[in-house]
């Protein structure tokens, strides 16, 4: 379970404007002030949509976006809006306008230094990669974020990087250095509160311990992962779980207790 990071704008109140009798024409700051907005307004529409898994429309809404901060010159909303393009081209399965998306945004952020943005960014393209399966360019772009996550005292972003890592190494059959990345980014998502991250990761080193023949340690991580994954509501982590646990015990010979749990 790769996990995929996205980009936030701190969003503004937009006040109700008082109602004027003179028609007069808004100065140049204000017509750029209300543009802005727009476009901070358009960006929430946006992420909204995205968690909503409405995809076509979160791509229609944030090109508007995308549109005003060019118009306007914001770099930096310019970047926010073409990480969300590419996190939603992506989930859509369209890797290839996902990186193009992506790399408009790298230069955007570094050149208005927002570390955190360009380390969000580098993940997301390693991201892409990995799918694509090109390891060694997705190691190489989270091995970019990670320093980064770390600089600016994201704990979390470093500890989805390093749960990412721990996948490429674990696809590739390093499962010792799987282990150690794994074993890395757990701490880190205990520390920051997200059970969600640290279920996966927890699942993660299951896995590898089952790969490597150790199934009661094996065991002891699934279960770990399950009262967490009940907790946060995540039913699709819970029957994958359950599956994992189900082929340990096939695995051992007990099979009507894998049967139970499958």
């Amino acid at each position: 379970m790769k996990k995929f990071l996205s980009s936030f704008l701190a969003l503004g109140v937009c006040l109700t404007p008082l109602t004027v009798m003179l028609m007069a024409q808004p100065t140049w700051g204000q017509a750029q002030n209300s543009r802005s907005q727009e476009a901070e307004k358009l960006l929430k529409q946006g992420i909204k949509l995205t968690q909503q898994q409405k995809h076509q429309q979160a791509i229609q809404i944030l090109q508007q976006a995308l549109t005003i901060a060019r118009e306007l010159k914001d770099q930096k909303l310019e970047a926010t809006a073409l990480v969300r393009l590419g996190l939603n081209y992506s989930r859509l399965g369209e890797k290839q306008k996902a990186l193009d998306f992506y790399n408009q945004a790298l230069p955007l952020y570094r050149a208005v230094g927002d570390r955190s943005g360009e380390a969000t960014t580098l993940n997301n393209i390693g991201g892409v990669y990995d799918d694509l399966g090109e390891k060694q360019k997705a190691l190489d772009f989270y091995n970019q974020a990670l320093p980064l996550y770390r600089a600016v005292g994201d704990r979390a972003g470093e500890a989805t990087t390093l749960n990412n890592i721990g996948l490429v190494y674990d696809a590739l059959g390093e499962k010792q250095k799987a282990l150690d990345f794994y074993n890395q980014a757990l701490p880190l998502y205990r520390a920051v509160g997200d059970r969600s991250g640290e279920a996966t990761t927890l699942n993660n080193i299951g896995l590898v311990y089952d790969a490597l023949g150790e199934k009661q340690k094996a065991l002891e991580f699934y279960n770990q992962a399950l009262p967490i994954l009940r907790a946060v509501g995540d039913r699709s982590g819970e029957a994958t779980t359950l599956n994992n646990i189900g082929a340990v015990y096939s695995a051992l010979g007990e099979k009507q207790k894998a049967l139970d749990l499958h």
